[in-house]
């Protein structure tokens, strides 16, 4: 078995991301599967365009996109994405696009097929602050997740495909008033949780 683990490199005026700093310290094998590690650029379609092309070259069964939410407090399983472009800030390569759907001939919405509510409770057992939230917003995240499950419905019904938002790391914060921070430990302990449950949901 094979499971795809993505995180982002770093946006906003940020030197690092936790969330491929998180991946970047899972082991290579978790309850047997392999895992396979990739560094997604913050920039939209190109960040579609590098997954799905790994996904086409590995074909992985699960696929476990990662992204940096800063001024969480948990670790957020997403549900859902949406057909929606609405960027805040400029992305990695100055490209802010408003009310722009992802894509022409997608749904609405897709829903994570991950067994979502399964990821947060064996989060939460192991000790660590987890939820699932509604929301990926309108930034690259969205887009990726979108574009991931887009193509899992059209492509790759097999796979087992979401996304996790991860909080910033306390070295984020120093500058920031009121924000949470949660350690790169916990980060990647959850996404070691979060993959172990998903693999043993296709056992």
């Amino acid at each position: 078995m094979k499971v795809l683990v993505t995180g982002f490199v770093p946006f906003g005026g940020e030197k690092i991301n936790p969330s491929f700093e998180a991946v970047k310290k899972l082991p290579l094998k978790i309850l047997g599967a392999e895992i396979i590690k990739l560094e997604i650029p913050t920039v939209f379609y190109k960040s579609i365009e590098k997954l799905i092309s790994k996904i086409s070259e590995i074909k992985p069964d699960i696929v476990i996109c990662t992204g940096q939410a800063g001024g969480r407090s948990h670790i957020s399983i997403e549900r859902v994405a949406i057909n929606i472009d609405d960027a805040r800030i400029e992305d990695n390569e100055g490209n802010k696009p408003v009310d722009k759907p992802i894509f022409f001939d997608g749904e609405n919405a897709y829903f994570s097929n991950l067994p979502i509510k399964k990821i947060v409770e064996g989060i939460r057992e192991i000790g660590i602050p987890a939820e699932i939230s509604n929301s990926a917003g309108t930034f690259v995240c969205n887009h990726l997740l979108y574009g991931l499950m887009y193509y899992i419905n059209r492509d790759y019904n097999r796979i087992l495909g979401g996304f996790i938002h991860v909080p910033y790391l306390p070295e984020q914060v120093l500058d920031k008033r009121n924000k949470p921070s949660m350690s790169l430990d916990n980060i990647t302990k959850a996404l070691e949780k979060t993959i172990e449950i998903c693999v043993e949901e296709l056992l």
